[in-house]
Parts: C-alpha cells; structure tokens; sequence
C-alpha cells in the first residue's frame, strides 16, 4: 500500500437498494475522513436503477450480472486498493473500521471480519448476534453481512468468489480455512438492518437460513437450494 492509492476499497454489491445506498455512502464518507478508501458500487439491475440515484464523484458505479458473488467480482477487478472489504449495502460499519482493517492486514492475517449487531435492540436480535459472534470467532467463519474484507493480492491468488448464487461468502472463508488463511473476527460490530427479517418473519428468515446452511453442509449445490429462497435473499 503507498501514499499514492487507497488503502481500502470497499465494494458494496447492490439491487435495488436505492431507498438504503445514499445512508450508507453517507456513513463511509463520515468514517473515512482521511481519504482512504477507494468506494465502488456494483449494481446487479441492467438498468442500474440504484447506482442512478448516488450523488457525488467520490464512487465509482459500475453494472454487473446480479448475484453478489459476481457483483462482488467485478468490483474487485475495479479495485486498487491493497484491501477489500466488501459491504451489504444494508450494513453500517464502526466508526473505527478504517484503522481496524489495516491493523489486522498488517499485523499478518490475510483478512477477516465485525462482529455482527443488528439495529433492534429486541431481545431476539440480541441473541441471534451473540450466537454469530460466538460461531464466528470458534470457527473463524464469518458470515457476509459481518463485512468480510481481504487483502487484493491474497483474494486474487485464490480466485476471488466462486460465481455461485448463494453461500458465496461461506464457500470463501471455508476456502481461505482450507488453504490455512487466517482470518481475524474483529470486536467491533457492525450494525446490519433487520429490516428483511421484519417483513419476512423472523421464525421463517431463521429457519430458511438453518435450512439452506444444513443443506449446503450436507452437499446441496447452491444452485438447486437457490430455487427455494425469496428473490431477497438471492440479493
């Protein structure tokens, strides 16, 4: 990393987000006060109706096949930043990230990702974070809305993600775990919408989430789980 480009790039897939993209850009903006971070982000609609309602020159907005995985991808091809860290467009990162990430980076791991805290203070949101904390850190095996982030050179050596249409972010950190990458959980959290899971159900978004996980585990190809999930949650 040199003074000459960011030190982060954060890629932030989206579809269809337009009510939730001018929050969240407003929220780096405030914590990367010192320029560096380099934001691009991937709208998965053809006809970018999300990209075309961010303001500023400070973003680079770019167009991609839908499915996170390839969003993801083409915004890593974008990037120039020595790290990745890649946002739910729905996910408000610490006030700290910026400094966090890069001391994880150079202290030696590969990448990592927050703790997760959802914004409810309901008891059953309370639970359901402490149970993704505790699950992350045993097994270091972070889910996507914890905002996974990686060095580039390391993300490109293993092939970036696996263009699947679901579990792409399981798939990569059991990778990363496999080729023996570290990955550090950090103590901050970042702060997720709890949004979908309002308008869903919660009982029926925790038991579609057990199921597709068990199924995945059990060898399940994302491709035959996928036909069984709300179009919000192929987002």
């Amino acid at each position: 990393m040199s003074n000459s480009t960011p030190d982060i790039s954060i890629v932030i897939p989206v579809l269809y987000e337009a009510d939730t993209i001018g929050s969240t850009l407003e929220h780096v903006r405030k914590i990367d006060s010192g320029g560096l971070c380099q934001v691009i982000v991937v709208d998965g609609d053809p006809g970018g109706g999300t990209i075309e309602t961010i303001t500023g020159n400070d973003v680079m907005a770019l167009v991609s096949r839908p499915w996170r995985s390839r969003q993801m991808n083409a915004g890593a091809a974008a990037a120039s930043g020595g790290i990745l860290l890649f946002l739910h467009a729905d996910t408000l990162l610490p006030d700290t990230a910026i400094s966090d990430i890069v001391r994880v980076v150079r202290g030696g791991s590969v990448g990592g990702a927050f703790r997760l805290r959802f914004d409810s203070n309901r008891l059953v949101y309370r639970i359901m974070s402490g149970f993704v904390t505790i699950r992350s850190r045993a097994n270091r095996l972070p889910y996507g809305d914890q905002a996974i982030f990686l060095r580039r050179d390391y993300f490109q050596e293993i092939g970036g993600y696996n263009e699947i249409p679901l579990m792409e972010d399981v798939e990569i950190v059991r990778r990363i775990r496999r080729l023996g990458g570290r990955l550090t959980i950090l103590d901050t959290a970042v702060r997720t919408s709890c949004r979908r899971m309002e308008s869903e159900g919660i009982a029926k978004r925790v038991v579609q989430n057990w199921l597709i996980s068990t199924l995945y585990t059990l060898g399940v190809s994302p491709e035959k789980l996928v036909k069984y999930y709300t179009e919000d949650y192929r987002r």
